[in-house]
C-alpha cells in the first residue's frame, strides 16, 4: 500500500480572496489537470478553487461546519481543512488503521466523484484524508 502526499485543503469564508492570495503572492498556478468533480447534490455544495506548485495541490474550500451533519459523517474534513493522501489499496489502509485502533469517518464517494475517501483525526485532532481514485 503506497501513501503520497496529494493536497492540503483550507477551509475559509473567503474562496475568492484566497485564490487571488495564493496565485498572486505565493505564485501557484490554477490547477487544471486531475481536478476532482464535486458531488455538490451529496453533502458538501462549497465552492472551491484549485491552485498548485506543479507538484502538490491547494484545495481552498468554502467552510462548511454542518457537513458532517449533512452526510450523516463524525469527521467534517471541511470545518477547519485537512490534509490529504492518495493511496493505491484504500482497502489496505483501512485495514491497518483498523489493527491501530484508529476510527474513521468513510465518505465513500459522497463529496468527490470517482474517489473514495476517508477521514480521521490524528493525535493533535488535525483531520487526514485518505483517499483511492476508483474506476469511473
Amino acid at each position: 500500500m503506497k501513501l503520497t502526499l496529494h493536497h492540503i485543503n483550507l477551509a475559509t469564508d473567503r474562496v475568492g480572496e484566497m485564490d487571488k492570495f495564493y496565485q498572486g503572492v505565493m505564485h501557484q498556478e490554477r490547477e487544471t489537470q486531475g481536478l476532482p468533480v464535486l458531488e455538490k447534490e451529496q453533502g458538501y455544495a462549497g465552492d472551491v478553487a484549485f491552485v498548485t506548485d506543479g507538484r502538490i495541490q491547494t484545495h481552498l474550500a468554502q467552510k462548511d461546519v454542518m457537513a458532517g451533519i449533512a452526510t450523516g459523517q463524525i469527521v467534517n474534513p471541511v470545518a477547519r481543512g485537512h490534509i490529504a493522501f492518495r493511496t493505491d489499496d484504500l482497502a489496505s489502509f483501512k485495514a491497518h488503521l483498523e489493527a491501530k485502533g484508529v476510527p474513521y469517518s468513510d465518505w465513500g464517494n459522497r463529496a468527490v466523484a470517482g474517489w473514495h475517501q476517508i477521514f480521521f483525526y490524528d493525535p493533535d485532532g488535525n483531520v487526514i484524508e485518505v483517499h483511492e481514485v476508483e474506476e469511473l
